[in-house]
């Protein structure tokens, strides 16, 4: 794994201090914001950000039935990371539109967020 592939250290940072992520969920649904990598084929992208601020931007358009929703630490290492492998999901880092994000691999991700939780 290069360091290009890896979140940049602002948003780790901002994730150590809130152990928090944000995704989009739907309002009446309760599905989230899923997209197709623009990286690797057969390959989906759950876009994450670090505050409820960045993930609100993204609440228009197509996604405007959608709402940022808080997704700790502890729930994700301990729920979420075994059902996105599954489904060969990547984490689009702090995304947005036009590919202006990061794509990266769940394990790699679920690492390196485990090493900043606190317990």
């Amino acid at each position: 794994m290069s360091d290009t592939n890896l979140p940049t250290a602002d948003f780790m940072a901002h994730i150590k201090s809130t152990q928090t992520l944000w995704a989009l969920q739907d309002k009446t649904s309760d599905g989230w914001v899923i997209l197709d990598s623009i990286n690797f084929e057969n390959a989906d992208v759950m876009p994450l950000w670090s505050s409820l601020e960045l993930a609100k931007q993204h609440c228009i358009d197509e996604w405007e039935s959608y709402q940022p929703m808080a997704i700790s630490l502890a729930d994700w290492l301990e729920f979420w990371v075994e059902d996105l492998a599954q489904d060969n999901v990547m984490i689009g880092v702090e995304w947005l539109d036009g590919g202006e994000y990061l794509e990266v691999e769940l394990a790699d991700f679920s690492q390196m967020l485990a090493k900043i939780e606190i317990l």
